[in-house]
């Protein structure tokens, strides 16, 4: 039977009216996202302002170096394109960032408390979660004034109070004084985190922010780089490979934020606020890789020495060192889609991807929070 041509006109009329109705009636309630973090979600802002990332950084989706500490994407990218929002920007980078949709304010190597000892001397990133929300007053400062001035390359003065505005940050603060011992870090450093986190939220309340997600701290103690360089005994290790006391630490810094963010939420009840347990589904991920799909979980993808961890402090990923004459390199895997780490400190791809669909899902919400019913989620691929 032969296809009239008025047959294909009204099949693409009929496509044309299911899928155009679906884009037109397509909505999300938050116009952008305001994301404030370190690595695990800098999408380019540490390295607009330092030299240039090296590969194999980028090496999946990108397939360069884009300023993301991963072979792909990061969870905020995901975030983004749940919602139905272009990749955002990040604050630092001054050529080719679109704006009008939010900022990154992240950076690589970024703490909670304003650092105390230079970059160049403990890698330790300036920009820390203070600087980042000054730089939050900043940009709104300003795309107020050129807003009122016709600007278009900007967000308009109304969608600060309709934005997402999210946390990732304190995994550097906790890890750069373990050395000091994890007591000392939950009882002197982790209460002056989380003091300075409740400021910030504050802070972004009376600029017109009404809805932030926090996400807490992921199990360090199954991440390849800690247990690589952190001594430990073997009684100090699980089942599955990781750290117990590392972890034990991280949980009980997140009941601190938890316990926090309640009483945050008691004086300004009229906000979101979210308590994001992506811990729990990061420790799933390095525990039963295989039931995600996965692999390897306390194995880093890139790196060097092999073994059960694949890491060696001496030669980060992608790097050369020679030593005693010798030169190694710490080169990435063919598969980094099978690895829960891509460099033994950093989520991969496939990692981050899981974790936001658990966040778009709403199953890691304290107090619940139905994303589905303010936005029109869209797939992430």
């Amino acid at each position: 039977m032969t296809v009239s041509k008025l047959q294909i006109l009204l099949l693409l009329l009929l496509l044309l009216f299911v899928y155009g109705r679906h884009l037109i009636e397509s909505k999300c309630e938050f116009k952008a996202i305001y994301n404030f973090g370190d690595s695990n979600t800098d999408t380019g802002g540490f390295w607009s302002a330092f030299p240039a990332q090296n590969s194999p950084f980028g090496m999946t989706y990108f397939n360069k170096p884009v300023g993301r500490a991963t072979d792909g994407r990061v969870i905020i990218d995901f975030l983004a394109q749940g919602i139905g929002l272009p990749f955002i920007s990040p604050y630092l980078k001054s050529i080719g960032s679109n704006f009008t949709n939010g900022a990154n304010f992240a950076t690589l190597a970024s703490t909670v408390l304003i650092p105390n000892t230079s970059l160049f001397v403990t890698g330790i990133s300036p920009f820390s979660l203070a600087i980042q929300i000054n730089q939050m007053k900043q940009f709104k400062a300003l795309a107020i004034e050129f807003h009122s001035k016709g600007s278009k390359e900007l967000p308009a003065p109304d969608t600060f109070a309709k934005s997402l505005y999210t946390f990732y940050i304190g995994q550097n603060d906790f890890t750069s004084d373990i050395g000091n011992g994890l007591d000392r870090v939950l009882k002197d450093v982790m209460p002056k985190v989380i003091g300075t986190i409740d400021w910030s939220i504050k802070e972004l309340y009376i600029m017109g922010g009404r809805t932030f997600m926090i996400l807490n701290l992921a199990p360090v103690g199954c991440y390849p780089s800690m247990l690589a360089q952190i001594p430990h005994e073997n009684s100090d290790v699980d089942e599955y490979g990781c750290m117990k006391s590392m972890n034990e630490g991280v949980v009980e810094y997140n009941e601190m934020l938890k316990k926090a963010l309640n009483e945050t939420r008691k004086q300004i009840p009229d906000a979101n606020i979210i308590y994001v347990d992506v811990h729990s589904v990061l420790l799933d991920l390095f525990q039963h890789p295989t039931s995600h799909g996965l692999k390897h979980g306390i194995k880093a993808c890139c790196g060097y020495g092999g073994g059960i961890w694949n890491f060696d402090g001496k030669c980060y990923c992608g790097n050369h060192k020679t030593i005693n004459g010798r030169t190694i390199t710490a080169r990435a895997c063919g598969d980094p889609q099978n690895y829960v780490s891509f460099d033994g400190i950093h989520a991969t791809d496939i990692t981050n991807k899981i974790v936001t669909q658990a966040i778009l899902s709403g199953s890691i919400f304290e107090p619940p929070f139905a994303m589905n019913k303010l936005c029109d989620l869209q797939p992430i691929v």
